[in-house]
């Protein structure tokens, strides 16, 4: 009977054993094995690659391979979503724009990371925003972007401090330099580029994109001051309103603007060598006459699949990105902003001088609305913004019709 026993007792174990082997996602047969969906070509898929052979070099039981998205955000946001409707447990980490975490969250795609316990201090206060929503934080930031104003140091003997000053500086150094053709160039196009213009200039008159107060005055303010940059100041062309961010890239770096709202990638390319403005550029948040300016938050989120197997290792993969030495390479290598504040730091500086005066605009970023219906939002402000901006209809009307039809997206959807 003990011999019975024990031989039963013998198989159990060893039956869990096999079990307990099966179910550890590799146990003795190899590494547990994630997959990171990414987008990026060039020196960004460059870096991601190099990142993710130094983890596996450094971490023998987790293997890691790559998912490459599109380059493209509209067709990365298609890719991801059929695989998350398809229950997919891969990807595991997946990179997220900034607009996205809301309506993954929402639909139970992604899973809440409370219990990492992350520490939110490391990060820009403005991108930790975009991963948070209903109260629980869903992603990490990994690189920030933001769109500041440029100016040209060698024209503007200081940075305007109000929208107002903006607008004459503009036109004083439009007079007296021939060369220069454009006093201030943004993105008016009817895209999402119209939308971050908006949500900078907001910063400068007291505004918001909160859902529920677009067409508040100082709202209406904020877009007719751009509608007066074109129409009354001329400091803007007409075509600013088919201008996206390529357009007004050209426009800086050819040296023939005074002024120019774009993201942080535009500062490495102006103080490259032959550049038109090298070591002649400034960067700072739109100005405020409310003394609070704000910018535009873009920029990529790290987020980890609801299904997937191995959350601990995705995790673990995620903190490995998110560290200053990591995030360092990348700035330097790839030219993606660090997302972690300990980055900045002289190593940095001393490859990328540009990067001091960035930690001024990264400190007022604002997300757009972190909302699950955000893109049919920006739709409608897409819309409603370039009508005014091409004069269709004034300012208030704009904005009015813009309430209407947001309120309905809204309420529509129970949020």
């Amino acid at each position: 009977m003990v011999v019975t026993r024990r031989l039963a007792a013998a198989l159990l174990g060893g039956s869990m054993l096999f079990l307990a082997a099966c179910g550890s996602g590799g146990g003795t047969s190899g590494p547990v094995s994630i997959v990171f969906a990414t987008q990026g070509l060039g020196a960004e898929g460059d870096a991601s690659k190099k990142a993710v052979a130094d983890f596996n070099k450094a971490n023998p039981g987790i293997h890691v391979s790559i998912l490459t998205l599109s380059p493209t955000a509209n067709n990365a946001y298609q890719q991801l979503t059929q695989r998350f409707i398809a229950g997919s447990d891969t990807p595991d980490v997946i990179t997220s724009d900034v607009i996205w975490p809301a309506t993954f969250a929402k639909s139970g795609w992604i899973l809440p990371l409370d219990r990492f316990h992350l520490n939110t201090g490391d990060f820009f206060a403005g991108q930790l925003k975009s991963g948070t929503y209903q109260g629980k934080l869903y992603a990490v930031p990994w690189f920030i972007n933001a769109e500041g104003v440029y100016y040209r140091t060698d024209l503007v003997s200081s940075p305007p401090t109000s929208p107002q000053q903006l607008v004459q500086e503009a036109k004083a150094v439009m007079s007296s330099n021939p060369s220069i053709k454009t006093g201030f160039a943004f993105e008016g196009a009817k895209y999402e580029g119209v939308v971050t213009a908006f949500l900078n200039v907001l910063g400068g008159f007291g505004g918001s994109l909160d859902p529920s107060k677009i067409d508040s005055p100082e709202n209406v303010q904020a877009l007719t001051y751009l509608k007066n940059l074109i129409y009354q100041d001329h400091v803007s062309p007409p075509a600013v309103t088919s201008w996206q961010e390529s357009n007004v890239q050209d426009q800086w770096l050819s040296g023939q603007a005074a002024f120019a709202m774009n993201w942080p990638y535009i500062f490495q390319l102006s103080e490259k060598a032959g550049s038109a403005v090298q070591g002649k550029t400034g960067w700072i948040p739109f100005p405020s006459s409310t003394g609070t300016p704000m910018s535009a938050l873009g920029g990529d989120d790290l987020v980890i699949n609801a299904r997937s197997k191995h959350p601990d290792a995705a995790w673990k993969f995620i903190q490995y990105l998110t560290s200053p030495s990591v995030q360092i390479q990348r700035a330097i290598g790839a030219g993606d902003p660090p997302a972690v504040k300990s980055a900045y730091t002289q190593q940095l500086y001393s490859q990328a001088p540009y990067y001091r005066q960035e930690q001024a605009v990264f400190n007022v970023v604002e997300p757009r609305p972190v909302s699950p219906v955000y893109p049919q939002i920006s739709e409608v402000l897409q819309t409603q913004l370039n009508a005014a901006l091409t004069n269709q209809t004034s300012p208030e009307q704009a904005l009015a019709a813009a309430q209407q039809q947001i309120n309905g997206i809204v309420h529509g959807s129970g949020g």
